[in-house]
């Protein structure tokens, strides 16, 4: 292989052909039918061969390739570069060492969200992972259709997942590549009416722990449900009446203290201590709740004069309700912990003021109107 007969190297009509160089075994030139041409080396037995990229033509000289080329075979050779167990591998085997990879470099509650959209969604199993297609995936994410949101949530996933494995050199091909665009679902406009509001925080009094008080926090305190599911009791300061979110714990990265009410303080102080966390998992100690789907199933079930809502309808009812309240949108936003806003970019770097008193004064009369509701 010369510069020469790397420039004449013919295009395939589709796909890609390989052209090997007879000088140097395991070296050679890709090229695609789209005229792209990629420098490759493979190493390794039969039964487990890996293809590295070592650069592109013309950006990379025939030369420099052939160098890189080099000091990977021989660092193959010598052990210092880790053969790929590729064609052995399965895909459990593949997704759990992902996850734990996820585990150490990524939030708790990113990982959690990985390992449960990739176990849920992708039942893939002992199935080799180099014999996984575009395909395999798209029927998987096809049956997510009535649910876009978490039918994005599943695309994403795959795709850090597969990228990840393509990395780790356990495929040659990553089908997650230009998977279609998932139908976009329209942003939601759901706010519930007071009298709504009100039976919903009615009924979720009577309802089942742990479910029936997390319903009653996520109207009383407007934060993310997932947050609030998620609650540790020395986030809590019952005496100062304060509760602080730690940053690795909220969608945006930053601590998040904010006051609460008399009726929230009420309410955490009669709920049941179990372990570290305010809504335990069922049936499992040490463990957040995890039961929503059933559990708002079974609660919706009681109710009669509301329309069909998410819980985070209950997050944008809070702020319309302050809104009507006259809570300047300020404190409301320091209330929901938004980034954006309008205390944002250079305004919020100069400006640190807590609002903590604000925000207080809100609550307070945010609760009084809630309490109106429900006589």
């Amino acid at each position: 292989m010369t510069d020469i007969t790397v420039r004449s190297l013919p295009i395939p009509p589709k796909g890609q052909v390989t052209y090997w160089d007879q000088k140097m075994p395991g070296f050679g030139c890709r090229v695609s039918q789209g005229g792209q041409k990629t420098f490759v080396v493979m190493h390794g037995p039969r039964e487990a061969r890996a293809r590295k990229i070592v650069g592109k033509y013309p950006i990379q000289s025939l030369k420099i390739a052939r160098e890189e080329a080099k000091k990977k075979l021989a660092g193959v050779a010598l052990g210092i570069i880790q053969q790929p167990v590729r064609g052995a591998i399965q895909f459990v085997e593949a997704r759990d060492r992902y996850l734990e990879h996820a585990r150490l470099t990524t939030r708790p509650r990113t990982a959690a969200c990985y390992e449960r959209l990739l176990k849920k969604h992708f039942p893939f199993g002992k199935k080799k992972i180099t014999e996984i297609t575009k395909q395999d995936l798209q029927y998987c994410l096809a049956k997510l259709h009535h649910v876009p949101s978490e039918q994005a949530h599943a695309k994403t996933a795959a795709r850090i997942f597969f990228n990840w494995v393509y990395r780790e050199e356990l495929i040659d091909r990553n089908p997650a590549d230009r998977l279609p665009r998932m139908k976009k679902r329209p942003p939601r406009e759901r706010v519930l009416s007071e009298l709504e509001a009100g039976e919903v925080y009615k009924k979720a009094q009577k309802f089942k722990w742990p479910y029936g008080p997390i319903v009653q926090l996520c109207l009383l305190m407007g934060q993310r449900p997932g947050e609030v599911g998620a609650l540790e009791w020395e986030w809590i300061n019952l005496e100062e009446l304060i509760i602080t979110l730690p940053g690795e714990r909220v969608k945006n990265g930053r601590t998040h203290k904010f006051p609460i009410g008399d009726v929230a303080v009420d309410l955490l102080k009669n709920l049941p201590r179990i372990d570290e966390y305010v809504f335990s998992g069922r049936n499992k100690a040490n463990a957040t709740f995890n039961g929503w789907a059933k559990s708002k199933r079974e609660f919706d079930a009681t109710l009669q004069n509301v329309a069909p809502y998410t819980l985070h309808d209950l997050r944008r009812t809070f702020s319309t309700f302050h809104a009507k309240l006259g809570t300047p949108i300020h404190v409301t936003e320091r209330l929901l912990n938004h980034v954006s806003g309008s205390i944002s970019g250079v305004a919020a770097i100069y400006n640190r003021h807590t609002y903590l008193p604000e925000m207080r004064d809100a609550v307070e009369k945010y609760e009084d109107h809630l309490s109106s509701i429900l006589r």
